[in-house]
C-alpha cells in the first residue's frame, strides 16, 4: 500500500480523498490543515487529522504528500519546504512561473533525496501531455487550448485572497467564434484576449470598496490582466444557490499538414462535473508514479512529461500489453 498524506483540505483535498478511495493500492494516512483539527471532519475513518505544524512527526510514515494549496501564495512556499522531508506532488497551475517553481522544488528534492512532481492536473497536466504528443506528431501546424466554460479553482482562489472579498467564483469562457475557426482547420492567429473571457461572481465584506476590488481583479498579473473580465458583485445566498458546483473542461486542438494540402485536426477534450475531483484523480495517479520513481532512487523534481503511462497505472505492464495496448 502506498501511504498518502493530504496537505490542505479544501475542495481539492476532498477531491484527492475521494480519488484515494478508488485506488486499491493506496491508503490515506493523514490530513494536515491550518484549521483546528477538531473542527475538521473527513470521510476516511482510518485517517487522522492534524495541524500543519505537526507534519514532521509523519516524516517516515507517509510515502507521498499530496499538497492541495493554492498556486498564487501557498504552493511556491509549501512544495519546496515539504520536499525537504517528503516525496511531494502538487497542482501548481500558474503557467508563466512553472520553470521558476520547478527550480526551487528540484533544489530541495535533490538535496534531501526525495522525488517531487509539480503542475499535475488537467492543465497543466493532461492537456500538457496532449500538446506535447500532438506537436510531435504534427510538427507543421498550430496548437490551441480552450478552457471552459467552467469554474477555475486557481482563479477563484486568487480573487478570494483580495482584501475585502468573502467568497468568489470565476468562470473561464471560450470565445465560440475562435473555437469554431480552429476546429475548421483555419489556423487563425489568436491573442489571449481573443480566445477566452473571464466571468467573476464576487461576495464582498460589509463596507468593502467594490471599485478597488474590481480593479484589483482586472489588473491581476498572470490571472486577469490579459483577458476581457466581467465582475459581478452578488450576495452569499445567490452564490451558494447558483454557483455551488465546480464544473470545468476544455479542448486541446492541433491543426496541421503532413504534406501539401493534406490536413489533419487532433482534438482532446474534457467535460468535468467536478474540477477538484478530476484534478484529485490525476494527482493520485501521478502520486503512484512519484512513489515508483522514488523507489528507483530517481530523485529531484519531475513533471508529467517524465512519466511513462505504465508508471502511473496500477496495472502491471504484462496486463497492459494484454488488455490495453
Amino acid at each position: 500500500m502506498i501511504k498518502i498524506g493530504i496537505y490542505g483540505y479544501g475542495n481539492l483535498g476532498r477531491g484527492v480523498e475521494a480519488a484515494i478511495k478508488k485506488n486499491k493500492d493506496m491508503e490515506l494516512v493523514a490530513v494536515f490543515t491550518r484549521r483546528d483539527p477538531k473542527d475538521l471532519v473527513i470521510n476516511t475513518k482510518t485517517a487522522g487529522v492534524y495541524n500543519v505544524k505537526d507534519v514532521l512527526n509523519f516524516k517516515d510514515k507517509i510515502d507521498v504528500m499530496i499538497i492541495c494549496g493554492g498556486s498564487r501564495t501557498d504552493l511556491p512556499v509549501q512544495t519546496p519546504n515539504l520536499a525537504k522531508n517528503f516525496n511531494v506532488i502538487d497542482s501548481f497551475d500558474t503557467h508563466a512561473h512553472v520553470s521558476e517553481h520547478f527550480e526551487h522544488v528540484d533544489l530541495e528534492a535533490k538535496a534531501s533525496n526525495h522525488t517531487a512532481v509539480i503542475s499535475v492536473g488537467w492543465d497543466p497536466g493532461m492537456f500538457s501531455i496532449n500538446r506535447c504528443m500532438m506537436e510531435s506528431i504534427l510538427p507543421d501546424g498550430s496548437s490551441y487550448t480552450f478552457w471552459g466554460k467552467g469554474v477555475s479553482q486557481g482563479h477563484s482562489d486568487a480573487i478570494r485572497r483580495i482584501p475585502g472579498v468573502k467568497d468568489a467564483r470565476q468562470y473561464t469562457v471560450p470565445v465560440q467564434s475562435a473555437l469554431e475557426k480552429v476546429r475548421n482547420g483555419e489556423n487563425p492567429y489568436l491573442t489571449t484576449r481573443e480566445k477566452h473571457t473571464r466571468l467573476c461572481y464576487v461576495v464582498v465584506e460589509d463596507g468593502a470598496d467594490k471599485a478597488r476590488i474590481e480593479n484589483d481583479i482586472k489588473t491581476m498579473p498572470d490571472y486577469f490582466v490579459d483577458y476581457d473580465t466581467t465582475v459581478n458583485f452578488i450576495s452569499q445566498e445567490e452564490l451558494d444557490k447558483n454557483h455551488k458546483g465546480l464544473p470545468h473542461g476544455g479542448f486541446v486542438i492541433r491543426s496541421g499538414e503532413t504534406s501539401e494540402g493534406v490536413k489533419h485536426v487532433i482534438e482532446y477534450s474534457l467535460k468535468l462535473d467536478s474540477n477538484p475531483e478530476f484534478t484529485g484523480s490525476v494527482l493520485v495517479a501521478f502520486a503512484r508514479g512519484c512513489y515508483k520513481k522514488f523507489m528507483n532512487k530517481d530523485y529531484g523534481c519531475k513533471t508529467v512529461f517524465d512519466f511513462a503511462p505504465s508508471e502511473i497505472s496500477p496495472i502491471s505492464v504484462q496486463d497492459l500489453l494484454k488488455h490495453t495496448l
